[in-house]
C-alpha cells in the first residue's frame, strides 16, 4: 500500500530510497564524512550509519555555510542521500541540495515525528509530493 503526502518542493529532480529519519538536526560540517556518507557528529542519534542512497528526514540543518559545500562533495563523491525531507528548510541545505542535484521537499501535511525509519520513499522535489510504500 502506498501513501502520499503533499510537502512544499525545495529542489528539483525525483529521488528513491529506504528512509533514514533523525529526530535531531544535523550538521554536514564535521558532522557527516564527505568521503564515507557516514555520521560522524559525536553523540548524534545516527552516529555511525551512513547517508549514502537514502530518503534522508531530519528537521533541520545546522552548523556552518560550509555544510552546502560538504552536500556537493557527498554528491561527487557518490556517497550522497538519494533525496532530503526537512521539517523546515534553511538555506544551508537548500544551498547543498540545489547544487549538488539532490530532491528536496519540506512541510509534509503530517507530523515530522511520525515518520517511521526503514519505510521506503519517493521524493518529487518539483510538486512536494513524497510517497512512502508500506
Amino acid at each position: 500500500m502506498e501513501v502520499t503526502m503533499q510537502g512544499r518542493g525545495i529542489a528539483k529532480g525525483s529521488g528513491y530510497g529506504d528512509l533514514l529519519v533523525s529526530e535531531a538536526p544535523i550538521s554536514f560540517l564535521s558532522g557527516v564524512d564527505p568521503a564515507t556518507g557516514v555520521i560522524i557528529e559525536q553523540g548524534h542519534p545516527l552516529q555511525g550509519r551512513s547517508i549514502e542512497g537514502t530518503v534522508f528526514a531530519f528537521p533541520h540543518g545546522k552548523g556552518s555555510t560550509v555544510g552546502s559545500y560538504i552536500l556537493y562533495a557527498l554528491a561527487r563523491n557518490h556517497k550522497a542521500p538519494a533525496a532530503i525531507i526537512n521539517q523546515e528548510a534553511e538555506p544551508i541545505i537548500v544551498v547543498g541540495a540545489i547544487i549538488s542535484g539532490i530532491p528536496m521537499v519540506d512541510r509534509l501535511e503530517i507530523p515530522f515525528e511520525e515518520l517511521k525509519e526503514h519505510r521506503t520513499a519517493r521524493v518529487n522535489g518539483e510538486t512536494g509530493e513524497v510517497t512512502f510504500d508500506d
